[in-house]
């Protein structure tokens, strides 16, 4: 069983955001700021961390500013109303794992929550498993119990990323700053290219496929 921490000043959301991870079996404790998020961390092994942006005495980036800088690893998924680029830039230059959006959809909240668990699993172990296939992080060799493929750096990251999230849809966007960096002047053709690529050398592949999402970008599939 997971430990989350839930840090919001509304009680209501708090409440709601506990109902709804109850239900998948998760354990959850409760902050109304980062100061008090600090105190439970400092008590219980945190697994997790579900986190508002704007609250007193210590809001989420201060949190995760704090929590970073002391080597604090465990994932923070923020959820705010803040949509803009440069509020979503400023959380994950900080070190957030991810984000959802107010008004909150619970399915989906429980839905990146496992994700963001698994990934720190995968994380941990810098494999990923899938059937007879094993994406090695160290190596950057996919292996299969016939050979050990080693691709390039940004292919093997980009083919890591789409299949830690399986079903997930990630924009052209998405995936430039994640595996190319914020600041890189490479336009999102680049990730067309590496995908073909991919593509290509994964082709009679049956365990795992890299699909079109017309319109929004790609999505790992196994």
């Amino acid at each position: 069983m997971n430990d989350i921490l839930i840090v919001d000043d509304n009680e209501d959301i708090r409440k709601l955001i506990e109902i709804y991870l109850k239900r998948e079996g998760f354990n959850t404790f409760h902050a109304g700021n980062g100061q008090e998020a600090l105190e439970v961390i400092d008590k219980h092994r945190i697994e997790l961390i579900v986190l508002d942006v704007m609250m007193p005495v210590m809001d989420g980036y201060e949190l995760t500013r704090e929590l970073r800088e002391v080597g604090f690893i465990v994932p923070i998924l923020m959820v705010t109303a803040k949509d803009t680029y440069p509020d979503k830039k400023k959380g994950f230059d900080l070190g957030i794992d991810d984000y959802i959006t107010k008004p909150i959809d619970m399915e989906e909240l429980v839905l990146r929550v496992k994700a963001l668990l698994r990934r720190a699993r995968i994380s941990q172990d810098k494999k990923l498993v899938i059937g007879d296939i094993i994406l090695d992080y160290d190596s950057l060799e996919v292996i299969t119990p016939s050979q050990e493929i080693s691709l390039p750096r940004k292919e093997f990251f980009l083919l890591y990323k789409l299949m830690s999230y399986p079903k997930k849809i990630f924009t052209r966007q998405d995936l430039l700053d994640d595996i190319w960096g914020y600041d890189t002047e490479v336009d999102e053709r680049t990730v067309d290219v590496h995908i073909k690529r991919l593509r290509e050398k994964f082709k009679d592949f049956d365990e795992f496929e890299i699909v079109t999402v017309r319109g929004l970008g790609y999505k790992g599939v196994y």
